[in-house]
């Protein structure tokens, strides 16, 4: 086999293998755990963050993997749009 070909099966194995981990760490749909985050969020952010404002608070602190996965996959779709529409020179 090509090592293309093999670099991108164990690439898609390790991907399958991250998910199928997380969704048996994931909380049920709808249960906050113990506390209430958003009571949690307004109390603690300026102890836990150092930042007044509780919205980048919440966008860079507390979801910050989140917010790294929407930036993937914003960067990967960009990527495959240029790699569609660049020309080959020949």
């Amino acid at each position: 086999m090509e090592k293309r070909v093999i670099a991108g099966a164990l690439a898609l194995t390790i991907v399958a293998v991250f998910f199928a981990f997380s969704i048996f760490l994931l909380h049920p749909f709808g249960d906050p755990g113990e506390v209430q985050m958003d009571d949690h969020i307004i109390v603690n952010t300026q102890n836990e963050t150092g930042t007044n404002n509780g919205v980048t608070s919440i966008v860079f602190d507390y979801r910050g993997f989140d917010t790294l996965g929407e930036a993937t996959i914003l960067f990967s779709a960009v990527a495959g749009v240029i790699m569609i529409f660049r020309r080959v020179k020949e």
